[in-house]
This record gives structure tokens, C-alpha cells and sequence, in this order.
């Protein structure tokens, strides 16, 4: 499991269009508990208080009493409205926040100030984890500015090398946040890197299965092509050139990474070249978990936030649908 970023890069005031239509769409919804881990420096810290001042969450801080309190008041951010759940350390912050989802006070789960290892270790305990039937995996909601669509990009933070049947799992849960967030129906393009399937490339000869899984009804809800390589998934020119024709081949909005080294490096490109933000969150798990880097702007933790809400939101409406 792996951090996007050392240094979060700067970025124009002006770029701020997709990110903040996820804020709005956010706000036109219940809020939803959210148990913050160890909020212990300012952004973590910062990023919920203002989360829960717009109005999309309602945070239970969980860590050191004195340690969340100091960092309040060095940052003159109001924390009296909100629960606070001392523990003694990073590690038991973990547990315990884990302990409530188990619990049912909260809908949400989101890291604060703590190693992403640490926090994960308490989720994916076989026995007092978070685990469900599904692979869980990481989506990041990258708002480019040089690009018009919100590209999601997965997996590129928990699943080192996934195998076939992982990587459906991953597919499906990037489609599943796509729809449920209210942005319809996504074209998801498979990357690798050429657009024809060879035996010397294993991921194309897994990108073509997926594609037929998807045909087979293993994977739904989502429009599927691959193997596509970065630029005829995105770029329609490039597409037009290679031949390629589909509904995704320049226009793809999910973007599925053979492994996480070629989803981390095509992260941090669009980040720290493109000046993209990345917003984060986890999927697969009893709830949405909105896994951000330690170094991530407040408005990147927002817009998390956002996501995660919306996602809530669509699993709350699922949950009342009486059974036919």
C-alpha cells in the first residue's frame, strides 16, 4: 500500500469546476457519520471540521485527546461541536475507529495523521476487519485541468500485482462508485501498453478477458474496452489514428492500471505535471473508506469526502428498497 504523494504541488485557484460539482451534488444529501482516525496535524484535522461546516459529514475524532485538542487550538480550527474518542496511539486509533464501523456509528471511514499500513492492517483483519466477499481496492478521482471528464484511476495504492480475478474486482468496484456517485454510466478503458493482444504483454491478454467478462455479465454496469494504451483511451485523435473505434477509445473515464508501479507513476505524472488533484477512496470494504495522503490539500480531502458521501448516500437508498 503506497502514498500518492511526498509534496502536494500547486495549483491555480481557478481549476476547482469538477471538484466542486461533487461538493455541491455532496450537500444535497443527509450528511454521514464519518470516524475520523487519528486526526493529529492540521490538514487531517482541518479537512473533516471543514467537511462537516459544509454540511456533507458528521466526524467522530478518534486519537490521543491531548494530541487532537493541541492541534486544534495551534490552528484555531472549532472541534467542540463534534465527538471525541481518546485513545493512546495511531495504532489503537485504528482498532477503534475499525471497532465503531463493526459497531454501526458510522457510515464512513477516513484516515487521519497515521501510516496508511496501519490503518489497513485493522481493516483487513480476517477477524475484526472490514472485509467483505469483494477484493478491496483504491479509486483515485483525479481532476485534470487540461481534461474535461473526472478520470477515476484504479488500482493504484492496495493491489500490487492483482490477478485476473482481482482485477474484475477492482473493475467493478470503480464502475459501482461511478454509477452510485450520479455520473451514469462510465466508459472504462483497460490500459496497457499497445492496443493489440500479444503473449509477450500478459496484461493485454487479461485486458481482452475482462472484456469478455464484461460481455458474459461477470462485470457490470460499466462500458468496457481494452487492451487500450493511455493515449488512444483518452485522447480521441490518437484513437482516430491507431483505427481504434469503440465508445470508450478516446474518451475513457475509468482507467484500470495493469499493477500499481504503472498506477502510481500515472498518478503522481498527472499530479505533479498536469497539476491535477487526487482525490481518494477505498471500495470493497462494509463502507467506503476515504484513504487520502498525509500530504494532501484540504480541498483534495473535501472532495474525498464528497465522494465518499454520495457513495453513502447511494448505499443507504439501496439498503430501504424493499425485496420484490
Amino acid at each position: 500500500m503506497q502514498n500518492l504523494m511526498d509534496v502536494a504541488p500547486s495549483r491555480p485557484v481557478e481549476m476547482e469546476s469538477k471538484y466542486e460539482r461533487l461538493l455541491l451534488k455532496a450537500k444535497e444529501v443527509p450528511p454521514a457519520v464519518t470516524v475520523v482516525v487519528h486526526p493529529c496535524d492540521e490538514t487531517s484535522l482541518r479537512g473533516p471540521v471543514e467537511a462537516a461546516e459544509a454540511g456533507i459529514i458528521v466526524p467522530i475524532l478518534v486519537g490521543p485527546k491531548a494530541k487532537v485538542t493541541a492541534t486544534a487550538r495551534e490552528h484555531s480550527i472549532n472541534i467542540e461541536p463534534y465527538a471525541l474518542v481518546d485513545v493512546s496511539h495511531s495504532e489503537q486509533a485504528a482498532a477503534r475507529g475499525v471497532e465503531l464501523i463493526r459497531e454501526s456509528k458510522g457510515e464512513l471511514l477516513m484516515k487521519g495523521s497515521l501510516h496508511t499500513d496501519e490503518l489497513m492492517r485493522q481493516v483487513t483483519s480476517g477477524t475484526t476487519g472490514l472485509r467483505t466477499g469483494r477484493r478491496i481496492s483504491h479509486v483515485f478521482i483525479m481532476d485534470v485541468p487540461t481534461h474535461a471528464d473526472t478520470l477515476f484511476i484504479t488500482d493504484a495504492a492496495i493491489n500490487i500485482f492483482p490477478d485476473l480475478d482481482t482485477k474484475r474486482d477492482i473493475v467493478q468496484n470503480a464502475i459501482d462508485l461511478f454509477t452510485q456517485v450520479g455520473l451514469g454510466t462510465p466508459r472504462v478503458a483497460i490500459l496497457s501498453a499497445v492496443e493489440t493482444v500479444t503473449s509477450k504483454i500478459p496484461s493485454t491478454i487479461e485486458a481482452a478477458a475482462l472484456c469478455k467478462m464484461a460481455e458474459r455479465g461477470q462485470i457490470t454496469g460499466g462500458i468496457l474496452d481494452g487492451p487500450l494504451a493511455f493515449d488512444n483511451a483518452i485522447d480521441p485523435e490518437a484513437a482516430k489514428i491507431k483505427g481504434i473505434a469503440s465508445p470508450v477509445a478516446g474518451r475513457a473515464q475509468i482507467l484500470v492500471v495493469p499493477d500499481l508501479e504503472a498506477g502510481n507513476m500515472l498518478a503522481k505524472n498527472l499530479t505533479f505535471l498536469a497539476k491535477a488533484d487526487a482525490a481518494g477512496i477505498v471500495l470493497g470494504a462494509r463502507v467506503p473508506i476515504i484513504l487520502t495522503s498525509r500530504a494532501d490539500s484540504v480541498r483534495a480531502r473535501m472532495a474525498s469526502c464528497a465522494v465518499a458521501v454520495l457513495y453513502a448516500h447511494a448505499r443507504r437508498r439501496t439498503a430501504t428498497v424493499p425485496a420484490a
